[in-house]
C-alpha cells in the first residue's frame, strides 16, 4: 500500500537585488514558522527527518527551501547567469532570506541554517534582529577561512566526488551507515554551486570584531556544533557564542558537521534545546 508523505513542496517567484529567483521550498506543520537552510553546494533534502517529525510539525510550520542555483531552484531567470563567475556575498545571501520571508508573508520566523547557513544565521542576527523570533546557527562561527579553493572546480578533478569525499570524512563514525551514505549522495549530485557557496563562507563572512554588535534582547541567538566538525571545530562556535552577550552554545556529542542528516536522532534532541531556548527568551 502507498503512503504518502505530509510534505508538500512549491515555487514562490521573488526579486533579490534586481534577480529574478524561483525558489523551490518543502513545508509541513502549523505554528511559528521554522526557516530552515541547507549546506553549501546541497538543497533541502538535507531536512528531510525534521519535516516529517510530528514532535516539531505539531509547533512549527517547518520551511525548507533550495537556495537559488541548488537543488531545484534555478539561477536567476533574468541574467545570462553562465557568463559571470558565481560567488555568493554577504550582501545578496541576507537580501535572499529577507526576501524569501516576505514573498511567504512570514512573521517572527526562527531561522535555522547549518555551516554556511550557520555563518548566514549570525548575519541576520547583526542586520535584522527586528525581522526574526530567534536565529540558530549550526556548525557556525564569525569567521571560517581557507575553502574557497579552485580545485573544488579544477578541469582534472571530479568535483562531485571530491566534494563528496570531504563531505564523509566531516561526518562522525558514530552516525549510521545509511544516513551517512545519503549524506554522502547529496553531495555526489553536482557540485557546481559549491565553490561560489564558499567564497560566502571563506571570504564575504567575517564578523571578527563585530560580535559585540549582535543584539540578543529581541532576536534569541542559540549555537549548537558537533564534536566530530573540524570545518569548524565546537571551541571556535564556543568563542563566538562568549562574544556575543545573552548567546548560548551546546557541543553536540557523538555527531559531525552535517547533524540534520547523518543523525538526526542525537540532532533531535540538541535542537529541540535550542528551540526550548528561543521560546523561553522571547
Amino acid at each position: 500500500m502507498a503512503e504518502f508523505s505530509p510534505v508538500t513542496g512549491r515555487y514562490v517567484t521573488f526579486d533579490v537585488l534586481g534577480d529574478e529567483c524561483r525558489v523551490f521550498y518543502l513545508e509541513n506543520g502549523e505554528g511559528q514558522p521554522l526557516l530552515c537552510q541547507h549546506t553549501a553546494g546541497c538543497h533541502n533534502h538535507q531536512w528531510r527527518y525534521l519535516l516529517e517529525d510530528e514532535d516539531i510539525t505539531s509547533r512549527y510550520r517547518v520551511i525548507a527551501y533550495d537556495l537559488t542555483r541548488h537543488g531545484k531552484s534555478d539561477p536567476p531567470a533574468n541574467k545570462k547567469w553562465w557568463k559571470e563567475e558565481y560567488r555568493l556575498t554577504t550582501e545578496w545571501y541576507t537580501a535572499f532570506v529577507t526576501g524569501f520571508c516576505d514573498a511567504l508573508e512570514l512573521e517572527a520566523p526562527i531561522f535555522a541554517g547549518c555551516s554556511f547557513g550557520g555563518n548566514e544565521a549570525l548575519q541576520l542576527a547583526l542586520h535584522h534582529p527586528d525581522r526574526f523570533g530567534g536565529v540558530i546557527a549550526i556548525e557556525g562561527a564569525d569567521h571560517s577561512p581557507g575553502f574557497f579553493l579552485d580545485w573544488w572546480q579544477h578541469p582534472h578533478a571530479n568535483a562531485a566526488q571530491v566534494s563528496a569525499s570531504g563531505v564523509w570524512d566531516l561526518m562522525a563514525p558514530q552516525s549510521p551507515d545509511g544516513d551517512r551514505a545519503a549524506t554522502w549522495f547529496y553531495y555526489s549530485q553536482g557540485a557546481e554551486a559549491f565553490r561560489g557557496d564558499l567564497y560566502f563562507y571563506s571570504v564575504d563572512h567575517d564578523l571578527r570584531g563585530r560580535l559585540g554588535e549582535i543584539d540578543t534582547t529581541n532576536c534569541p541567538l542559540v549555537m549548537i556544533t558537533g564534536e566530530y566538525d573540524y570545518l569548524t571545530p565546537p571551541e571556535k562556535s564556543r568563542h563566538t557564542a562568549e562574544g556575543i552577550e545573552g548567546a548560548v552554545f551546546m557541543e553536540m556529542e557523538k555527531i559531525g558537521h552535517f547533524p540534520m542528516s547523518e543523525n538526526y536522532p542525537v540532532f533531535k534532541g540538541y535542537f529541540q534545546q535550542a528551540l526550548d531556548t528561543i521560546r523561553q527568551k522571547s
